[in-house]
């Protein structure tokens, strides 16, 4: 048990980033960041998303309740939020999103927040501002045009060679504005950041995907990789490892940017008190399972995340076991000291950080909708879009249903990491027993699911926002 007094925490949220896309996870990647937080951090082996995507991970990330749970909707406006749980506590908090459409105001995400900024701008009333505000990867081509000049410009006023791709990240506000809030903010603080670089469109710095390839990739091969998936012609395996690579840079990009933020603790002379929990909301898929990107499938690629927590003065350790997003919230007040509010499903994993306390293993529960077409937009955000995906994990096995037709697939993931062989086609005896221990789980959080979405009507949003949604690939 570590002696330290814990007096912050950052939580660091990463979109659309998968377990193996960091070192600590996969020794062929670069991430020396996150290394050195892993290094004398905790890293949870078996860490999984509550969804496939960030409107379904998020009420769990926030506030530990499963997507649905409490009006039928996706946000967590009718929630107990984290934030407001630390601020009922006299905790500072400040919220920084690099400009998710989904992580707003509009489904609750500001509750609880002394300053919160999801930098998404008015993109004006001009054909050619909307225009390029809903297509990211057309700004970032205009942006790599410009890129001679912009490096001239970097190099006169010595800001680095960081600049060409990163305006349409929104990287460095979210980086600068938690450096301002850690540096203008009295003890103690809660800080959460979220970092879109490793969504579509992958728009990476080059110097960062030189850094992740032992092959330069041209900026022409770039281009191509992202005109073909954009007109939606067939993607080939060099295609899809370029795009894996520019995805790898975009998550070297973020890595470097958290060391920055990483900085500012030192430089306001309070890194020795606090506490830095890095997740991601949710992975990638790359045609694992015959697609791109994170359509509805409950899959390892979209599923298993990494989770780290690094609390001063705790041992480093790594700890098996199956452990879900929703933990995030109460080990975060389980740092500051504060009650956990009741209606919060998940527990704290603080005893396993700092004592090495064993996980139960118990089963993680994950959902997703899929429509006719799960390449067809709109992606699905409500019930109505579709059928119901359930999944239950453990450290070893994934089972996971339609719960609407009834259909389900069984996957031990030592043995097959891939998920290729379905054990329910043909179950042994041991097979058999899975399932009937994980089925019951799937089926009892579909049905309540179905029965608190049931009148449950999307509500619109304004345009700003359906702007940011669209260039994400939502409809």
């Amino acid at each position: 048990m570590t002696d330290e007094r814990v007096s912050n925490v950052v939580l660091v949220t990463v979109d659309s980033l998968r377990a193996d896309a960091i070192s600590p996870y996969d020794d062929d990647r670069h991430t020396p960041v996150v290394q050195e937080l892993a290094d004398r951090g905790t890293v949870f082996e078996h860490a999984f998303a509550n969804g496939n995507w960030t409107p379904f991970s998020f009420p769990s990330l926030l506030a530990s309740r499963p997507v649905f749970a409490d009006n039928g909707r996706i946000g967590v406006t009718d929630s107990p939020t984290l934030a407001e749980t630390l601020s009922s506590a006299d905790v500072a908090t400040g919220g920084f999103n690099a400009a998710n459409g989904f992580l707003t105001s509009h489904w609750g995400y500001d509750d609880g927040f002394d300053e919160f900024e999801p930098f998404v701008a008015d993109v004006g009333s001009g054909v050619y501002s909307r225009y390029l505000a809903a297509h990211p990867t057309v700004e970032a081509w205009l942006q790599l045009a410009a890129s001679p000049f912009r490096r001239l410009r970097a190099l006169a006023r010595r800001d680095g060679d960081d600049l060409p791709f990163l305006d349409t990240s929104r990287m460095f506000d979210v980086e600068r504005a938690a450096s301002r809030f850690v540096e203008g903010t009295e003890e103690p603080f809660f800080l959460w950041i979220h970092y879109m670089d490793p969504h579509t469109p992958y728009v990476p710095a080059p110097r960062y995907v030189r850094e992740v390839s032992s092959s330069l990739v041209g900026t022409h091969r770039m281009l191509i990789a992202h005109a073909r998936t954009g007109l939606g012609l067939e993607v080939d395996d060099r295609t899809v490892a370029d795009l894996r690579t520019l995805y790898q840079g975009a998550v070297r990009q973020v890595d470097a940017s958290v060391g920055r933020v990483l900085d500012s603790l030192d430089t306001a002379g309070v890194a020795d008190e606090t506490a830095v929990v890095l997740a991601g909301d949710h992975g990638e898929e790359f045609r694992e399972h015959g697609h791109l990107a994170h359509y509805p499938k409950l899959y390892d690629e979209l599923i298993h995340v990494p989770l780290i927590v690094d609390v001063p003065g705790a041992d480093a350790r790594r700890v098996e076991g199956a452990v879900g997003l929703d933990a995030v919230p109460p080990t975060v007040c389980d740092l500051f000291d504060v009650d956990a509010p009741d209606e919060w499903d998940g527990e704290s994993v603080l005893p396993s950080v700092t004592d090495g306390e064993v996980l139960a293993d118990d089963p993680v529960v994950s959902v997703a909708v899929r429509g006719e077409s799960v390449t067809a937009q709109p992606i699905p955000r409500s019930l109505a879009d579709g059928d119901l995906l359930v999944s239950a994990r453990t450290a070893e096995w994934t089972y996971l249903e339609n719960v609407d037709t009834g259909e389900g697939e069984l996957y031990h993931r030592p043995s097959d990491p891939q998920q290729r062989t379905d054990r329910a086609v043909d179950p042994t005896s041991a097979d058999a027993a899975v399932i009937e221990r994980l089925r019951p789980l799937v089926r009892d959080h579909g049905a309540a699911v179905r029965q608190r979405g049931a009148d449950a009507a999307e509500e619109g949003v304004d345009d700003a926002i359906e702007t940011r949604l669209k260039a994400l690939g939502y409809r």
